[in-house]
């Protein structure tokens, strides 16, 4: 270690921060059953180790730049999500995350004031009990701001931080699983998995068929010989209106003639011997009879091998909006004969197709069918996004920047700096950004492996440099802190959980899976959810998921520089 240390990690400390990221990967493989400690977790610890071995300091603005990559990929994921959570219709889980996040805040504040943690120990206390990984950034930044400490002072607490939290972590991820997935329920004496079972079966009741087009309905493209002779002798416009007018979805897309492949045409006269290549929603072809009214259907790849696509298209068009405009009236419009519509987004929301949808202006349509006729319906709706790996780093780097400038700003109460922070400035833009991206989906693009990236990889580099950072003080560290930081850690995880239990159950009256789904979004802890689906036998839980976790993940994030302010 110490030849490296002389030979590599000194003169090149960059090798050293990805060595440390190789292992905390591989650490936080480790899993027992649902619970696993996580790249976070593994890199934290990696870094601690290491760093207690390596003694490198790294300097520089890397960790910060790592860091608000993160926040602002975190807010851009829980932007849409977050600003619905604050409509009318989120209320509830609203109110319960935050009965959460807020009693998880003052327990952890009182029980640090108990034991006498300064703004190091809180925090890190915070951040592992609630397993907020983002607060080690935002309390060591907010700590680094604190009037009447010098810089060795504040980077030893700032060191303190990480030590907290990675002694609280542990237990914070896994007493959410058990209490949620195994004492809750047993507490009120009912069965996880039977009441998921009949949530189930209550919200597959209130669907009709799939195939009735009421729900999710496939499409699919057949072949069939024209044998049958009354068929023959209609053109293509008149059995596609016969269809219709029938209440069905068939399209002849085109036709093969001695040898001859002819491309749709309305007047195009069908004979005997021609092949048909059909594409229609499977339930109106099966319900139509093809080999009775048509032919033997055939295996023709030439004739079924044209050119398709699969294109998301933002509604802005007078011809796809409107109060009454339902995706139901909107299919039988003259342009779009053989498209189909395969998704209905809004606001970064899966509304799921159903007929009785109403399409509003900035709704996202996911069309399908052959490439010349969805890029015709396309322009009769809006304006097309087609699919890009490409990121629109216009917009990314705008956002981070101008949150970073929102989080400059401070002002003085008590002689100390109150500001958003750069951290904190660079989530709400997230925020915001994510939320606008949702309503006008051709602005920045940032694809799901993108926003990995920058959120999975931001914020393991920056608690790897940390870990290095506080290696060497991390066991001096954990003497002064004591193991009774276990304990505190524990009833900072569990208290929260209790208090939006008692109000979700006897106040909200929600259903059982709903409400546990909903405190393990609020608590941030994806452990919990995975221990509830197996408990469950099912992935309702993960329905009450949504609107905690985006609000849990601000509000949580936050909290990181309040604690620092409340035991400065």
């Amino acid at each position: 270690m110490e030849w490296f240390r002389a030979n590599v990690f000194l003169p090149y400390p960059e090798l050293l921060i990805f060595l440390t990221i190789a292992a905390g990967f591989l650490l936080g493989r480790l899993r027992y059953r649902s619970v696993a400690l996580g790249a976070v977790t593994g890199c934290l610890i990696a870094g601690l180790v290491i760093g207690s071995q390596a003694k490198v300091e790294i300097d520089g603005p890397i960790k910060s730049v790592f860091f608000l990559m993160f926040l602002f990929a975190l807010g851009y994921d829980v932007g849409p999500q977050f600003f619905r959570a604050l409509r009318k219709d989120g209320l509830p889980q609203v109110v319960l995350a935050a009965i959460v996040c807020i009693s998880g805040l003052a327990v952890a504040w009182a029980f640090a004031t108990l034991a006498g943690y300064g703004p190091g120990l809180s925090a890190g206390l915070l951040g592992g009990g609630l397993t907020q990984s983002a607060v080690i950034g935002v309390a060591s930044d907010a700590i680094s701001r604190l009037p009447g400490l010098g810089p060795a002072q504040a980077r030893d607490e700032s060191h303190l931080v990480a030590v907290a939290y990675a002694v609280t972590y542990p237990l914070g991820t896994v007493l959410p699983a058990l209490l949620l997935a195994g004492v809750l329920p047993r507490l009120v004496r009912k069965d996880l998995a039977a009441e998921s079972a009949v949530l189930a079966a209550d919200l597959e009741a209130a669907e009709e068929d799939p195939d009735a087009g009421e729900g999710y309905y496939k499409h699919v493209l057949r072949a069939y010989d024209v044998d049958v002779p009354r068929f023959a002798g209609r053109t293509i416009g008149e059995f596609e209106a016969d269809q219709k007018a029938a209440g069905r979805r068939l399209y002849i897309t085109r036709l093969r003639r001695a040898g001859r492949i002819l491309e749709h045409d309305p007047d195009t006269r069908i004979e005997l011997g021609d092949t048909l290549a059909i594409s229609a929603v499977r339930g109106d072809l099966v319900a139509y009879d093809a080999r009775s009214h048509i032919g033997m259907e055939t295996d023709d790849s030439e004739l079924l091998g044209y050119r398709t696509e699969s294109l998301h298209v933002v509604v802005t068009g007078r011809r796809g909006a409107g109060g009454a405009r339902t995706i139901r009236t909107l299919r039988h419009e003259e342009f779009m004969p053989g498209v189909f519509i395969e998704g209905h987004w809004r606001a970064g929301v899966d509304l799921r197709v159903r007929l009785d949808n109403t399409v509003e202006r900035g709704d996202t349509l996911v069309l399908t069918g052959p490439r010349e006729r969805v890029d015709a319906a396309a322009a009769e709706l809006g304006t097309p996004v087609p699919t890009s790996f490409a990121t629109d780093m216009v917009w990314i780097a705008l956002g981070l920047f101008l949150g970073g400038c929102l989080g400059i700003p401070a002002l003085r109460a008590a002689g100390a700096p109150l500001s958003l922070s750069t951290s904190t400035g660079a989530l709400l833009m997230g925020l915001v950004f994510g939320w606008v991206r949702s309503k006008y989906p051709t602005y920045g693009n940032l694809p799901s492996a993108a926003q990995w990236l920058m959120g999975t990889l931001g914020l393991c580099v920056f608690v790897t440099i940390v870990g290095l950072n506080a290696g060497p003080s991390f066991v001096p560290g954990l003497r002064q802190a004591g193991w009774p930081l276990l304990l505190w850690g524990a009833v900072v995880t569990t208290l929260p959980l209790l208090a939006g239990f008692l109000y979700g159950h006897f106040v909200q009256r929600l259903p059982l899976p709903i409400l546990l789904g909903a405190l393990a979004g609020a608590q941030t802890t994806t452990a919990a959810l995975g221990a509830l689906a197996e408990r469950a036998r099912s992935q309702i839980p993960a329905l009450g998921t949504t609107v905690p976790y985006a609000l849990g993940n601000v509000l949580l994030t936050m909290w990181g520089s309040v604690i620092v302010l409340l035991r400065r």
